[in-house]
């Protein structure tokens, strides 16, 4: 009985650790295979047809991975190696303390200063905007620090 409660503790706080924290660095991906996607800035993407040449002059990396129930999180990060966005998309809402780390009180305020079950979570301030939406089974949502994000990348790019 003790074991299988250590093993309920384990497999429910290893998803945690494979989450980046918005403004920190990325995850190591050790829970879950996270994928490298290469980001190319609109501009950029424009005016080069060779994705050899776009890869290389792009402003930020996007990592995406799963976690154990489901969740997609994409994870945009600076060469600095600084997580500007985040966002996710899945059956339930991801652990949004680990996901949003020094943020979440922002993000907690935000939920306090509205009814609940109006419709979609939108709010900003001036260091950081988050947009969550969904319903029982599909959960969705950004998460940015407008400050950090490159100058040619708009909000709308991040998915």
């Amino acid at each position: 009985m003790r074991l299988l409660k250590i093993a309920m503790l384990a497999a429910t706080l290893l998803p945690l650790a494979s989450h980046a924290t918005l403004g920190g660095a990325p995850s190591t991906g050790t829970s879950s295979s996270p994928t490298m996607l290469r980001a190319t800035p609109q501009s950029a993407a424009a005016s080069n047809t060779g994705a050899a040449s776009t890869t290389s002059t792009a402003a930020y990396s996007v990592r995406e991975s799963r976690n154990a129930n489901g969740v997609t999180i994409r994870e945009y990060v600076l060469p600095s190696n600084v997580v500007f966005a985040v966002t996710w998309e899945g059956p339930i809402r991801p652990d949004m303390t680990a996901l949003l780390g020094s943020y979440f009180p922002n993000y907690v305020s935000a939920g306090e200063s509205r009814a609940r079950g109006t419709g979609p979570l939108i709010e900003s301030n001036g260091d950081f905007r988050i947009e969550s939406a969904g319903r029982l089974g599909h959960f969705f949502g950004v998460a940015y620090l407008p400050r950090l994000m490159p100058a040619n990348v708009r909000p709308g790019d991040l998915k």
